[in-house]
């Protein structure tokens, strides 16, 4: 991150921070100011995490979503927007609360490096793969634990309106809730040692992710795989499927509940038949389930 805020301070911050002293009469805040680099941090990745979300999932939206979910008996009326407007609730507060951790890491506190070769060109790969195991095992306790009857009303609770989602679900949720989920990621390069190039591209994957997971859209069939379909029965079923990027600690930890074949054949799963089933499904589960969660 140190690398990404020497361009934005160069580029952006300098200018800001001058004009801002020069308007009040001040000495500008220097580089090295941990006010300016809270401050500074704040602004960048609260632009970069709604940029990002507004980008991604409307692309997702526009070119890969199937809409025609949306005619489903459990899709709220005006539901992309309110997916929108808990996101744009949600986003700045999730961004305070990171801070100290970008804060932590540019401070030389995590174990991000800059050398390639410092632990050889192998490690950067198994590194990656260290981090999507690491941070799996991680969401997939945090996600199983949003949902025991003490948390789930006061937190969770919130992302499992979306029943059928749109891309615009992916970060629509509770600011505590998104907070937890995004908290593996922080920690990771203070347990492991990461390149700080495998790391930003890593962060910038885990936001796609979230989104491809919530499009709707159910390309490949793989056991292996956490991907839209494992999700989408997470949301429609509820107590299944809480891992992140693999099915592996849902298989591990007997939570795992494979799709349906109609979920991956587009005019299957948008059949009044198939989907008046599902909705009976939900309607008959979701009393007990709310009522276990919230007593």
């Amino acid at each position: 991150m140190d690398v990404v805020m020497g361009y934005m301070d160069t580029y952006v911050f300098d200018g800001v921070y001058n004009q801002a002293a020069a308007l009040t009469s001040t000495t500008p805040l220097p580089r090295d100011s941990l006010l300016r680099q809270s401050l500074s941090l704040f602004v960048f990745i609260y632009a970069y995490i709604v940029a990002f979300y507004f980008g991604t999932a409307g692309l997702s939206y526009r070119y890969i979503y199937d809409k025609k979910q949306e005619l489903h008996p459990k899709f709220l009326p005006r539901q992309k927007l309110l997916e929108m407007a808990c996101a744009s609730r949600a986003l700045p507060t999730i961004t305070l609360m990171t801070v100290p951790w970008i804060l932590a890491e540019l401070h030389g506190y995590s174990l991000v490096y800059k050398e390639w070769a410092k632990f050889g060109y192998v490690y950067l790969g198994v590194s990656a793969a260290m981090f999507i195991l690491f941070t799996d095992f991680c969401i997939y306790w945090v996600h199983r634990l949003q949902h025991h009857p003490l948390v789930y009303a006061k937190c969770h609770k919130l992302h499992h309106k979306w029943i059928v989602c749109t891309p615009y679900a992916s970060h629509a949720f509770h600011p505590v809730d998104g907070y937890l989920q995004s908290l593996p990621y922080h920690m990771a390069v203070f347990i492991f040692p990461m390149h700080e190039y495998v790391y930003l591209a890593l962060f910038a994957f885990v936001n796609v992710w979230s989104v491809m997971i919530h499009d709707g859209e159910y390309m490949a069939s793989n056991a292996l795989v956490n991907g839209a379909a494992h999700h989408t029965v997470h949301h429609l079923y509820f107590n299944y499927n809480y891992g992140q990027f693999t099915t592996l600690f849902d298989r591990m930890f007997n939570t795992y509940r494979k799709p349906s074949q109609e979920i991956y054949d587009r005019s299957r799963r948008n059949s009044k038949t198939v989907q008046a089933a599902q909705a009976q499904d939900i309607d008959t589960a979701l009393p007990t389930l709310e009522n276990k969660k919230t007593q």
